[in-house]
């Protein structure tokens, strides 16, 4: 399960990588660490095109769920089907880096590490996510699947599903339910690198 990531990129790239995109003259600061529940930058589709608004991470709770969703798993669930089905309810998430747990604490602190991850030749990238309006605002969850081997290592449950092209993040807002359904797939592990970030300040990674 992703419960931490970051978006330290600048609306101009944001716009240039996802155009073409209504910004509506916002502007976004570096947010280093960004979890459930906190406000971060979406990318919605609409009639009058593709613009940047701003929701709160976490899916309201439903049923025996007593805490927000903040990932999605289980596409076939009455849950998520009826935003997977309607283009206008997908959103991209916009990321530099995002970050999973050690299974194991480490010796040296005797607590669990955190390991994050980045693409190896991009510096932003995105989510494919789902969202929904309450009474507080609009929330959004993203979608989680199978993960690769370089995920694997650290969380062999999940990782995001990411979209990591322009027309990767085009067909999310755009396909059919179905199509989008088969979009939950993990991104090769060759794409990615493992980074070392000096602390949750620092906007510049090294690879490993």
């Amino acid at each position: 399960m992703c419960n931490l990531y970051r978006m330290t990129s600048n609306v101009d790239a944001i716009a240039q990588l996802f155009a073409p995109l209504d910004t509506g003259g916002a502007n976004v600061p570096p947010l280093h660490e960004i979890f459930p529940d906190y406000a971060a930058p979406v990318i919605v589709a609409g009639d009058s095109g593709r613009r940047l608004t701003n929701m709160r991470w976490g899916w309201p709770p439903f049923g025996s769920v007593k805490r927000p969703v903040t990932n999605i798993r289980n596409l076939a669930s009455p849950m998520w089907r009826s935003a997977l089905a309607d283009p206008a309810r997908r959103c991209v998430v916009p990321v530099t880096a995002f970050s999973e747990w050690s299974a194991e604490p480490d010796p040296a602190t005797g607590r669990k590490r955190k390991h994050w991850f980045a693409l190896r030749n991009a510096e932003l990238f995105g989510f494919a996510g789902l969202w929904r309006p309450t009474p507080d605002g609009p929330r959004y969850a993203f979608l989680t699947c199978e993960a690769n081997e370089l995920i694997g290592r650290v969380h062999p449950k999940a990782m995001p599903v990411i979209l990591d092209t322009p027309d990767e993040a085009r067909r999310w807002l755009s396909v059919d339910g179905e199509e989008a359904a088969a979009m939950q797939c993990p991104l090769a592990h060759e794409a990615m690198a493992e980074i070392e970030l000096a602390d949750s300040a620092s906007a510049q990674g090294a690879l490993l």
